[in-house]
């Protein structure tokens, strides 16, 4: 199967009640993990790259290695840049074979926003590439997105509906409480979810695709198998995964997943490392933390996303 866009994936969750796994790569590992957890249950998925991934790995190394993953496993792949902070970053992706972009015009004002969303709608609609745009700001920290939480702002209801036609995005995320990194709350602070918020968008957008960005659970048993073997991680509290299942039932059909996956993969290299200190073949200590990922992915389909046994 060819390498697709989101648009028949998100039709397909937002009819069937559940959401598409948006999960980020930064390397042939990561791409191996994920994409073997999704074959096993038989799962669509969407493979997205950041800017600071486009930095580590190139481009070029990160589109073939998905290549080679959809040759793999057959499934529907969809690459998608994550965070896209401007025209030029989103044609790069567009030109470079992705076949869908998020522009993230959050920063700016809301009528500025309006107009780099359509710059970059038109120009990859012209081309075959889907758009998500955002209204919102989340807080917290991913690659070159830093948002304090001063700054950040939940979705206002009243001006999706505007956005949305003005700009002919194909999607939209919004910021109902999750936030971007690993350390989402304060201790003691109890993590909640304007599902209040999520309805009334979906009020105004009826049928239309919601995503989620900063969906990480932070899970602590990875927390702490990292901090018992050298690590020195403050306890974090991440988004519950039945709330994530709640949003998957309604509006939401995309879920991005990425600090999960940093945390999965490191807590296998220490452990690995702890217990087998002279040992330096990395294919030795990447493949605990690919099959940390594996076995994470795998839940977060089944559990959270809904989407196993619908590729």
């Amino acid at each position: 199967m060819p390498i697709v866009t989101s648009k028949e994936m998100f039709k397909k969750a937002y009819d069937g009640g559940y959401a598409i796994g948006a999960f980020n790569v930064n390397n042939m590992e990561i791409i191996q993990g994920i994409t073997e957890a999704a074959k096993e249950v038989n799962a669509p998925l969407i493979l997205q790259v950041s800017a600071g991934a486009r930095k580590y790995a190139k481009h070029v190394y990160l589109m073939k290695l998905i290549e080679a993953a959809e040759a793999d496993t057959g499934l529907p792949i969809c690459i998608h840049l994550d965070h896209g902070e401007n025209f030029d970053v989103c044609k790069s992706c567009i030109d470079g074979g992705f076949t869908s972009v998020m522009i993230d015009g959050s920063k700016h004002s809301f009528e500025e926003n309006i107009r780099l969303t359509s710059e970059v709608v038109k120009y990859a609609h012209d081309r075959g590439v889907v758009v998500e745009g955002e209204l919102g700001k989340l807080a917290g920290i991913e690659d070159d997105v830093n948002v304090s939480e001063e700054d950040s702002s939940f979705t206002r209801p009243d001006e999706v509906e505007e956005f949305v036609s003005k700009t002919g995005v194909d999607s939209l995320a919004i910021a109902i409480g999750t936030s971007h990194g690993a350390y989402k709350f304060k201790p003691g602070q109890k993590p909640r979810l304007r599902f209040d918020i999520l309805e009334e968008v979906s009020r105004r957008l009826p049928g239309f695709p919601i995503v989620l960005h900063g969906a990480s659970s932070v899970i602590p048993e990875l927390v702490r198998i990292i901090n018992e073997n050298g690590g020195a991680m403050p306890d974090a509290i991440g988004i519950p995964e039945d709330m994530l299942r709640q949003a998957a039932r309604s509006a939401v059909c995309k879920i991005n997943i990425d600090s999960d996956l940093r945390l999965a993969m490191t807590a296998g290299i220490r452990q690995y490392m702890a217990k087998n200190p002279a040992h330096f073949d990395p294919r030795q200590y990447l493949t605990p933390g690919r099959d940390n990922i594996r076995t994470l992915v795998k839940n977060k389909i089944v559990n959270v996303l809904g989407s196993d046994g619908k590729a």
